[in-house]
């Protein structure tokens, strides 16, 4: 089994783990190389734990990237709320997003839907993509965290790339959800890194409040099961642009010994990249490899 399991993130359907292996793999050796440790990772020391295809649609594999949503299919409430906490995240990052508050109404309309879609498409976060793109990225968070076959079915891939060689798990986007749950699913795993990028795990309501398991004690101090036992490090890394890792800071809901860092990751704020080229990054691989 592979010492790094790599957990990429929404947006993945018509990818594959080769295809992402191909890019995570270098980036993941110029992050080891920019901590002063070697970069000598070998390929066979890495898997990606793909599960992209579960949220692909069956039957649409030559139209699949023209996806028929507009504002009207973001209906449900769940993606309101984040679609509107995207919104603010934005605006309060790139000058030339509109403040949802600047607004005649907020994201509970599809009208208003359509008005947070157009900030969003025109900000530097979100400028190259697609509306339908968007949309379908809302659907994928919904369809993870409040359907439960699906996600059974998406914590099983993961789950199922780790095994009693892993030392590492990187995880980013919605996929530091997934691991953080496979983690805490897996008592007794050796695993010795959790590194979490872009990660959304510390916005309440939408995904902290969501988390299985359930976070306990009083809100608002209420924590989240550690996932792992003394030996595991857990780092998270933000970009200070990024909109998914709307909360930048974990150790409120996680706890002190979480390792919390903020990053630059250039006019691409979310990608996994930007994240895994960055000294610190490689830095918390390799102490794990080590």
């Amino acid at each position: 089994m592979a010492r790094v399991v790599c957990v990429h993130g929404i947006g993945q359907q018509v990818q594959g783990e080769g295809l992402l292996l191909s890019a995570w793999w270098p980036a993941l050796g110029d992050g080891l190389r920019r901590a002063d440790a070697g970069g000598s990772l070998d390929a066979s020391e890495v898997a990606m734990a793909f599960y992209g295809d579960l949220f692909r649609p069956s039957g649409q594999m030559l139209s699949v990237d023209d996806l028929p949503y507009t504002a009207e299919d973001v209906d449900d409430p769940f993606e309101q709320e984040l679609l509107g906490a995207w919104w603010r995240a934005a605006a309060q990052s790139d000058p030339g997003v509109v403040p949802p508050d600047a607004q005649d109404t907020l994201v509970a309309t599809p009208g208003s839907v359509q008005a947070a879609l157009r900030a969003l498409s025109g900000s530097r976060f979100f400028a190259d993509i697609a509306l339908r793109h968007m949309v379908a990225d809302l659907k994928q968070v919904r369809a993870y965290l409040t359907d439960a076959a699906v996600r059974g079915a998406v914590r099983q891939r993961v789950i199922g790339a780790i095994g009693p060689d892993t030392r590492v798990v990187v995880a980013h986007s919605l996929g530091s959800v997934v691991a953080y749950e496979a983690l805490c699913a897996l008592p007794g795993h050796g695993v010795r890194a959790l590194v979490t990028i872009g990660s959304p795990l510390g916005i309440r309501n939408l995904v902290f409040d969501r988390l299985d398991p359930a976070p306990t004690g009083p809100r608002p101090r209420a924590r989240g099961a550690w996932p792992g036992g003394k030996a595991l490090t857990w780092t998270n890394l933000a970009g200070h642009g990024d909109v998914v890792a709307l909360v930048k800071d974990l150790r409120p809901g996680f706890g002190d010994e979480l390792r919390s860092v903020l990053l630059e990751t250039g006019s691409h704020a979310h990608d996994a990249t930007a994240y895994l080229t960055d000294a610190l990054c490689g830095k918390a691989v390799a102490e794990a490899l080590a």
